[in-house]
């Protein structure tokens, strides 16, 4: 079973995308704040890991530039789910190696878990 390590501090959106990710088949770990998502991405490297950008503790660009400064972390699969638009942020999408980059309000649970799935092949 793949795994994902869902981060995210909204419980309501926590849930939505944790319920559709099991429906799909995945294993799915959840964190609500960065420092929580660094620990569980260093005890169980996920195949994926779903990523807010404002998070409570630390950031979601800071989880990312200390996982890819992590030689065990820096290829985990990562896709950004934020309200934060795209373009303010190109240049951390890809020097941080973001996979897919979805803006919550534009997006469906569906569509992320599909992009997990095609991350995945």
């Amino acid at each position: 079973m793949k795994s994902i390590l869902l981060v995210e501090d909204d419980p309501f959106i926590l849930d939505i995308y944790k319920e559709q990710f099991i429906r799909e088949g995945f294993g799915v770990e959840v964190a609500t704040d960065g420092v929580m998502a660094l620990e569980k991405v260093k005890n169980a490297i996920p195949d994926v890991m779903v990523l807010d950008i404002l998070l409570p503790k630390m950031d979601g660009w800071n989880v990312l530039r200390e996982m890819r400064q992590d030689v065990a972390l820096k290829n985990v699969k990562v896709i950004v789910i934020s309200n934060l638009n795209r373009e303010d942020f190109e240049n951390d999408i890809s020097q941080l190696g973001v996979s897919k980059y979805f803006l919550k309000i534009e997006s469906t649970p569906e569509e992320i878990a599909n992009a997990i799935k095609e991350i995945l092949k």
